[in-house]
């Protein structure tokens, strides 16, 4: 039996059900394309109609397709060769000539290192394009921030049941089925706005059946797992303390995920005394969080998870309504920042805990500083070289600590001075062990054979075997000590 799903697929735009706002929207981005030659995501749910969209409009305007998917052409070099062929030569298409529709799906599924510049390509790609292209995605904030800066934005909400029950009507008179109204609306309620997954299970229940009753519906609900925005719009507006505790448990985010979404998203909604009182939940939720860090007894969780969502929503005066665009945690983006300027920091740190003997932890807090001070822009440069020879730093070693330009002339020169010191320093150090003859005397014995025998016969004429400096200790080493732990006084 043919797939429902593919058989009754939306001809024209105008048969996508249940988002005429999105459906006109992407109309209106197709029609004006000569005019601004963006790309455009289309976002929302599994089985919203995004992709059926997309080829629905291909169809109206006459435009061949390109579909690729990108979870499957994930690496620079396929996205570049294939999709990049479609989008700017048209040579993939019947006759190369006029609009083509180029549709990435399942943009969403790429992540940084894993796809090996995929992201980056695609990016580069959209903006390059010569032809219409569409992007496919579940989560929209799963997708870079450049990419999605790159394109416009479409979302497809779910789809309510009255829009779902019409569309199953439909294929049942299409396909010679008679039916109770009831279980029409039993199988849209069960696919919470799933319009794919409510056909699917249409076609599963009726197969074999001339008339489709309640009797034949299977009650249980689809396994799905609620959206995060979803979430906050319930725990933040709607939802009593039972409530919000009891859905939490369907959103895939772990409670130190989800405290950070609701603490940055809280305060579109709340205000006053209700925010006050959301943050202390919050706080408490926090500490909990904290124990479960410093002790791994993830049953402390449960503690955190009753406080960061039942004590949220108890905290709200009432309910809200209207839309708020709500975003993902902003330490997120800044960690996603400073990620360049963390790895370098940790790799001066590494650098500095291998040379002295200390922990990463130590060299961060208790060297770094220091050296950052002695060696801000570059000013002592003397000392600058010598800490660049010391640690082996690169330029944007250099560059760290000092705060100066990794390219500037003034680096470059100075970590060229310091691998000159580190050659010269080895030199010094072998005490030419490698010149011939060095190490011999006269008579072809070994002079350090001769100077061990008189150290020793030194050290039997004191008693105890210790020399009169041995005495000569002075509060100076002892001061010494502390910075002798974290090997800045050996620098120094």
């Amino acid at each position: 039996m043919a797939d429902w799903t593919e058989k009754h697929r939306p001809s024209t735009l105008t048969e996508v059900r249940g988002n005429d706002k999105a459906r006109d929207a992407f109309q209106e981005w197709a029609e004006s394309w000569p005019d601004h030659r963006e790309a455009v995501i289309l976002h929302g749910s599994p089985g919203v109609g995004k992709t059926s969209a997309a080829h629905a409009l291909a169809a109206d305007l006459e435009w061949p397709t390109i579909e690729l998917n990108a979870s499957d052409t994930r690496t620079k070099d396929v996205i570049e060769r294939v999709a990049g062929e479609a989008a700017k030569s048209g040579t993939l298409t019947e006759g190369g000539a006029g609009r083509r529709l180029v549709i990435l799906d399942e943009a969403d599924n790429l992540h940084g290192n894993v796809d090996r510049g995929g992201t980056r390509a695609i990016t580069a790609l959209v903006k390059e394009a010569d032809q219409p292209m569409v992007l496919i995605a579940n989560e929209f904030y799963e997708m870079s921030r450049g990419l999605r800066n790159a394109c416009r934005d479409i979302e497809f909400r779910d789809i309510s049941t009255r829009s779902i029950v019409p569309v199953l009507r439909d294929i049942c008179r299409q396909e010679g089925i008679d039916f109770e109204d009831n279980a029409l609306t039993e199988i849209a309620e069960m696919n919470g706005g799933d319009l794919r997954g409510a056909i699917k299970d249409l076609q599963a229940i009726a197969e074999g059946e001339e008339t489709l009753t309640s009797e034949d519906v299977v009650t249980g609900q689809r396994d799905r797992t609620t959206g995060i925005f979803d979430y906050l719009d319930s725990v933040l507006k709607e939802a009593d303390a039972q409530e919000a505790l009891e859905e939490s448990y369907d959103v895939d985010e772990t409670p130190d995920d989800l405290i950070s979404w609701i603490e940055d998203n809280m305060p579109k909604d709340y205000e006053g005394t209700e925010l006050a009182n959301a943050y202390r939940s919050l706080s408490t939720a926090d500490r909990w969080l904290g124990r479960v860090r410093a002790t791994q007894n993830y049953s402390f969780w449960r503690y955190a998870a009753d406080n960061m969502t039942a004590g949220v929503a108890a905290a709200r005066d009432g309910e809200k309504g209207g839309w708020t665009r709500y975003g993902p945690p902003s330490y997120w983006s800044k960690l996603g920042r400073t990620k360049g300027a963390r790895s370098t920091r940790d790799d001066v740190a590494r650098a500095i805990a291998r040379t002295n003997g200390v922990s990463m932890s130590t060299a961060r807090r208790e060297v770094v500083p220091y050296l950052e001070t002695m060696t801000h822009h570059c000013k002592n440069r003397e000392l600058t070289v010598a800490m660049a020879a010391r640690y082996d730093l690169e330029p944007e070693h250099v560059a760290f600590v000092t705060g100066s330009g990794e390219d500037t002339n003034k680096v470059q020169s100075i970590v060229e001075d310091a691998q000159q010191l580190r050659e010269q320093a080895a030199v010094d150090a072998s005490e030419g062990a490698f010149e011939p003859g060095e190490g011999m005397n006269d008579d072809g014995g070994s002079t350090e054979t001769e100077s061990a025998a008189s150290a020793s016969e030194s050290a039997d004429e004191e008693p105890g075997g210790k020399s009169e400096t041995d005495d000569s200790s002075t509060a100076d080493d002892q001061a010494a000590d502390d910075d002798e732990q974290t090997g800045l006084g050996d620098f120094v």
